[in-house]
């Protein structure tokens, strides 16, 4: 059984609802992961750069779970709905898949700020989004027949792309303003 074939969503192949459920879910996995991991860490990463205050990184990562989850839910909405061959029902399954994995993967970042120590807590949670985006990556290249070396080094270089500029923002805007 590959990733994305969940026993909830397999409950009969030949039924639509199933493939409706199946592209639904795979769409927002495949879209909430990453784009969850990459926003978060970056915003942790950019304010732990200019503040020592665990509580403002904390209102950060709730304030991108919900804004940002909404937003790129109704971004899914919209594309969904450009393409013609899709069903009312089949853009909201994507929009509230979207969300809920969006959200799940942004908001999970909370758990190491509430038990470590804040900078601790940034460092773990970097890691544990550098292991999710390997993985997720090496699920779609061989899903795709792609080489996963190659699938998993571009997704990981961005992320880490992502978190090295938003460090040095967040240094940048401490130095200009003095936070």
């Amino acid at each position: 059984m590959d990733f994305f074939h969940h026993p909830f969503i397999y409950v009969n192949r030949t039924t639509t609802l199933v493939v409706e459920m199946k592209r639904a879910f795979r769409i927002g996995i495949s879209f909430g992961l990453p784009s969850g991991i990459v926003t978060t860490l970056g915003l942790m990463v950019g304010l732990n750069s200019m503040t020592e205050s665990s509580l403002v990184v904390i209102g950060g990562i709730l304030t991108i779970a919900l804004a940002d989850s909404f937003s790129d839910a109704m971004g899914i909405h919209f594309t969904q709905e450009s393409q013609k061959f899709l069903s009312h029902k089949d853009i909201w399954k994507s929009t509230g898949f979207t969300f809920l994995f969006k959200f799940i993967f942004s908001s999970m970042f909370i758990i190491p700020v509430l038990i470590f120590e804040r900078n601790k807590a940034v460092i773990i949670s970097v890691l544990i989004g550098l292991f999710l985006i390997f993985f997720i990556s090496y699920v779609i290249a061989r899903e795709r027949n792609d080489n996963p070396a190659k699938v998993i080094g571009e997704h990981i270089t961005i992320t880490i792309g992502v978190i090295l500029i938003t460090h040095y923002v967040g240094i940048a805007i401490s130095n200009v303003f003095g936070c």
